[in-house]
């Protein structure tokens, strides 16, 4: 993913021995030494030999950029179609007749046999997810035929969504150290050298969000793009949702550091749309997003004297035993009670 705003005047923008109930042996200093040893070999062998093969690949490519397009365009062609389908599917689930036929449906692979039989995929899905596929299929053919910068858009906004929905920080600790690296990554990728803008323009990749500006003399055949990469929505996005998640554990019926985030996302946007037309240069979004999505946030918590609630505050991982524990017995308790009171009925 890219995260630089182009300018549009350019035409773009410890487990396996607990689980088995035995005490691993003591590592002896000679195989501490020749673990890490190899790891060093193991690293350094790459980056010796793919420095020396990186001369003869500069003298002459091995793959033109068509092939690597290509490659690209195949590898999200499959991703987005999934994407897409994951999207759309809650939406769709709404303009399906009450006497649509939807048949159940589950993909399940196994190894081992018996008692050693293990579940490696189990996915379940019915008619109305199949529809989506379908749907979101087509979307992918016109999207591999024609490049056509609706389709991009539906897979860019489809990798995003999914992005803030699936990537989850557990505190705004983590949040703040991750958007503070990558507001250095992304300054010195833009203004230190032109990668950043020359991948974003070069690859024919669902990893930016394009809209034309002649599209009112073109039409929808526009081709004046200014573009905004999918790094500067999916990680402001995934500490926003983190505040949002935040909002809801202080029990107050108020989204106050979500607006507020969300506020300071629309601020630091069009500071950069600003910045950028004023002059005529790519910008690195997250020089302005980083600022205005971590600063604001932080004034309100100064103001309302919750600062330290907001940095103390962890999300607890839903995989931990013993938040399932925990959850189990409340259902448990909550189906005792229920099966009590039916009784006394």
């Amino acid at each position: 993913m890219d995260s630089a705003l182009s300018d549009p005047h350019n035409g773009s923008a410890e487990a396996g021995g607990a689980a088995n109930g035995t005490a691993r042996p003591p590592s002896t200093p000679e195989g501490i030494a020749l673990a890490y040893g190899s790891l060093l070999l193991m690293a350094l062998l790459p980056i010796f030999f793919g420095a020396l093969r990186s001369v003869r690949c500069a003298r002459g490519k091995i793959f033109s950029q068509e092939y690597i397009n290509l490659l690209l365009s195949m590898y999200f062609f499959v991703l987005g179609i999934l994407a897409l389908s994951h999207t759309i599917s809650p939406f769709m689930n709404k303009f399906f007749p009450a006497n649509f036929p939807n048949r159940q449906y589950q993909l399940l692979f196994t190894q081992g046999s018996g008692e050693n039989k293990e579940e490696i995929i189990n996915y379940e899905f019915d008619a109305k997810d199949l529809v989506c596929l379908g749907l979101s299929s087509i979307v992918g053919v016109w999207y591999l035929l024609r490049k056509h910068w609706i389709a991009n858009n539906l897979f860019g906004l489809a990798f995003s969504l999914n992005g803030v929905e699936l990537l989850h920080l557990n505190n705004v600790s983590t949040g703040c150290i991750l958007l503070g690296g990558l507001f250095i990554y992304d300054v010195f990728w833009v203004f230190g050298t032109n990668v950043m803008v020359t991948v974003a323009k070069s690859f024919e990749a669902p990893i930016k969000l394009v809209f034309p500006q002649d599209l009112l003399e073109k039409g929808l055949e526009a081709d004046n793009f200014a573009m905004l990469g999918l790094g500067d929505i999916v990680i402001p996005g995934i500490f926003i949702a983190l505040l949002l998640r935040f909002d809801i554990s202080l029990k107050k019926n108020t989204h106050t550091y979500f607006y507020t985030s969300f506020a300071a996302y629309i601020f630091g946007l069009g500071l950069t749309i600003f910045i950028m037309h004023i002059f005529k240069h790519a910008q690195p979004a997250l020089l302005y997003l980083v600022p205005a999505c971590i600063g604001f946030p932080v004034l309100v918590a100064l103001a309302k004297g919750e600062v330290t609630e907001m940095f103390s505050y962890e999300e607890s991982n839903p995989k931990d035993p013993a938040a399932v524990t925990e959850g189990s017995k409340e259902g448990t308790e909550a189906s005792a009670s229920k099966g009590l009171e039916k009784k006394e009925k």
